[in-house]
């Protein structure tokens, strides 16, 4: 795999430091394919990832937040059953994974839930009314007058 080095670009930019980490965590990823996942548009401002976590109950799974960051991680706990278990054919992997998930500005969380073995994870864009357009409005003042003196 290429690898690319942007620190020339660091000495020669200011304020542009979380679009160079972003690209370098970017390049170092390979591309995640377990478990598999949809990102959906619900909405002007709303978004959902639905995960396909079949064999997983809700507490092998763990989802967390920070910063723009989403983390969702799944582990099933070991258990002396499984050994008594012969399967012929294993086609449900059941393994740990992780999952992360670059939010942009202002996208939160607002809920999970599962059904039918997929995790559907709710996010909304609410911005705050300081970065939401507004309208300015105009007032009309006075406007001088320019009289016409006439000389006599």
């Amino acid at each position: 795999m290429q690898t690319i080095d942007f620190s020339p670009f660091y000495r020669s930019t200011v304020g542009f430091d979380r679009v160079f980490n972003r690209l370098d965590t970017l390049v170092g990823q390979e591309a995640k394919t377990y478990p598999p996942y949809n990102i959906e548009r619900t909405g002007e401002d709303a978004y959902r990832i639905s995960i396909a976590v079949a064999g997983f109950a809700n507490g092998d799974i763990a989802i967390e937040t920070k910063e723009n960051s989403l983390v969702v991680k799944g582990a099933k706990p070991a258990e002396a059953a499984d050994k008594a278990r012969e399967f012929l054919h294993r086609g449900i992997a059941e393994r740990a994974f992780e999952l992360r998930f670059q939010l942009a500005d202002y996208v939160e969380v607002h809920g999970a839930s599962l059904e039918n073995g997929l995790l559907h994870l709710e996010l909304k864009r609410e911005l705050p009314e300081s970065k939401k357009p507004r309208t300015i409005q105009i007032n009309a003042g006075t406007q001088p007058t320019i009289e016409d003196k006439s000389v006599n």
